[in-house]
Formats: C-alpha cells, sequence, structure tokens
C-alpha cells in the first residue's frame, strides 16, 4: 500500500463513502465570534454518524477492502469514536470487527462500539498495550487492520470533512482542526493546501498531551507520555505518516491547558445549543486563545464529534459554576 496521499485520494474518498456519510453542517454563532474577533464557520462533526468524523476514515478504508478482507473481518485499536466508526463501516460492508479498547475509556463510547455489533477487547491504558493486543489479534486470526490514523486511506477519508468545509463556505483564511495521531489534521491539511493554498492551517492540542508541538519543535516525532488530558480522544502519539504531512503543511500548533478546554466546551454547549465532547473543545479553546492572532479573520473550525457520557460532565471538577467568563481580549 502506497503511503502517499494527494487531493485525488480525498475526492476518490468523498465519492466511495457518499450516500453513507453525512455531509454535515456548517454553524456560526454571534457571541463566540465577538469573543474571538473573528468570523467562524464550525464544521459540524459531532451530527455524523457515529458522532463523530472518524466514520469519514473508517469508512473509506473498510469500502476500499477487497472480499476475502472483509471476510476475514477487521481490527482497530481505539479510546472510542474510531471504533465506533470501524464498527458500523464493518457492519456496513457485511465484515466482522474487533475493537481493542483501553480499560479507561469513557463507558459511554464503550457501549456505542458494542451496539454497533462489534466485539470488545479490554487492555491497558497505554500506546504499547493497544498496538501488542491488536498485532496479537491480527496474527490470531488474520483481520486486517483499520489504524485509528495512520493510514493513507484513513488519512484521505478525514480529508473529505475539510474538502466539504472549502465548498460549503468560499474565502475561509484559516482552518483549525484538533490533533492526536494527526488523522484528521494531515487530511486537513492535504485538502486545504490544494484547494486554498493561501489559507492557513493550525493544529489544536492539548498542554497535556502536547507530543505534535514538541515534535514540531525537535523536528522529529516524540511519542506521547501522558493520557492525563480530558481529551480522550487526542492521547494518542502523532503518527509516523501523518507526522510529515503535518510538517510540510501545518502553519502551527496552539496548545491549550485543561481550564480552557473545559470552558471552550461549556461556551459551545450553553450559545451554540449543540453537544460537543473535549477533543472538539480543544479547536474551540485554540481559537479564543488567540484573539489578536487571528482578529478579523474567516476560521474554518472542526468541531470533531459529541460523544459525551450526561453522568460525567467536567464542569464541576473545574469550578465552572454558573455562566462562564469571558475571556480576555488581547
Amino acid at each position: 500500500m502506497s503511503r502517499s496521499v494527494d487531493i485525488e485520494d480525498i475526492r476518490a474518498a468523498a465519492a466511495r463513502i457518499v450516500g453513507q456519510a453525512h455531509r454535515t453542517p456548517v454553524l456560526a454563532c454571534s457571541a463566540i465570534d465577538e469573543m474571538a474577533g473573528a468570523r467562524i464557520h464550525f464544521k459540524c462533526e459531532n451530527f455524523q454518524k457515529v458522532g463523530a468524523f472518524k466514520f469519514r476514515g473508517a469508512l473509506n478504508t473498510v469500502l476500499s477492502l477487497d472480499r476475502t478482507s472483509l471476510e476475514r473481518g477487521v481490527v482497530t485499536h481505539s479510546s472510542g469514536n474510531h471504533g465506533a466508526a470501524v464498527a458500523l463501516a464493518a457492519r456496513i460492508a457485511g465484515a466482522d470487527a474487533v475493537v481493542v479498547m483501553p480499560e479507561n475509556a469513557r463507558r459511554i463510547k464503550r457501549l456505542a462500539v458494542e451496539g454497533y455489533g462489534a466485539t470488545v477487547i479490554l487492555c491497558p491504558p497505554t500506546q504499547e498495550d493497544r498496538e501488542r493486543m491488536t498485532a496479537e489479534v491480527i496474527e490470531r486470526d488474520g483481520r486486517t487492520l483499520v489504524h485509528p490514523y495512520d493510514d493513507p486511506r484513513v488519512i484521505a477519508g478525514q480529508g473529505t470533512a475539510a474538502l466539504e468545509l472549502v465548498e460549503q463556505v468560499p474565502g475561509i483564511e484559516v482552518f483549525v482542526a484538533p490533533v492526536g495521531g494527526g488523522g484528521l489534521l494531515s487530511g486537513t491539511a492535504l485538502t486545504v493546501s490544494s484547494l486554498r493554498p493561501a489559507a492557513a492551517v493550525i493544529g489544536a492540542e492539548p498542554l497535556e498531551a502536547d507530543d505534535t508541538a514538541r515534535s514540531f519543535a525537535a523536528g522529529r516525532r516524540i511519542p506521547e507520555a501522558s493520557n492525563r488530558t480530558i481529551a480522550d480522544g487526542l492521547r494518542t502519539s502523532v503518527g509516523e505518516i501523518t507526522f510529515p504531512i503535518m510538517r510540510q503543511r501545518v502553519s502551527e500548533i496552539v496548545t491549550v491547558p485543561e481550564e480552557a478546554i473545559v470552558f471552550a466546551m461549556r461556551l459551545v454547549w450553553e450559545r451554540m445549543k449543540i453537544v460537543i465532547e473535549p477533543s472538539s473543545a480543544v479547536a474551540v479553546a485554540a481559537v479564543l486563545a488567540r484573539p489578536g492572532a487571528l482578529r478579523g479573520r474567516r476560521i474554518g473550525v472542526i468541531l470533531t464529534g459529541g460523544n459525551v457520557d450526561p453522568d460525567e460532565l467536567p464542569w464541576q471538577a473545574f469550578g465552572l459554576i454558573g455562566p462562564p467568563p469571558e475571556p480576555a481580549r488581547r
């Protein structure tokens, strides 16, 4: 399998998943625009099937497999959203799926994976254990790996979100997406650099899981050692395939603390009346953190997902009781 990805791969992915993946809406919020000093267009992947953009890459990959591979089944490792995406994509394609999940995965995400028909295998909450147990399943069953991010087919599928956004809102000057393993951000950067080369692409990352920012600074991949961030979808290390794409095509990585993530999450819930999860809020927090640098610009923000356990909302743990204060303007 070729490791390269280009805009034609992304267009082919868009054609492959059409009719199964949603073309998600773009929303705006004047209150958040005022706080950011910019015009923000929110690409709502929280309205995607399985509640996350991950369905795009998983579906493109599974639908790319030949019949023999589908008959043997697929496997992946995931903290939740990608696992649910692979489970649903496999069901659509008539294949069996196994998902290796960390023991600390959120309950609502595990139930979603099982609800789409996949078998869940729990493992210790480390990248090494996830990969080890996945490799054991592949060796035992001959299943095909649907990687969470480090696969050209996954990257191409994730790039279709930005492809839609470019078509839906002409004139966006800055695109912002969260980064964990880098599938979405690299796919976004490939799309934008091909179709809107004058626009900037910014990655947003939790300060408590800042391996991409540190990797950018060092000029080489530095694995993530922490999994403490509330943004559970961004706890993975940046990929071998995704990192070079981002180094070449992403303008910068903005890191945000946990309090800013929770603030942004609650802000979107209250002002836009839509549900987003902490990983989505990281991109919003990154925009709010830089009102001076982005003032007056047209910004596209990808809201990556909305899978939240209503019994585990983070407001009280971070002392956000009552209306959130407005961030200081710069």
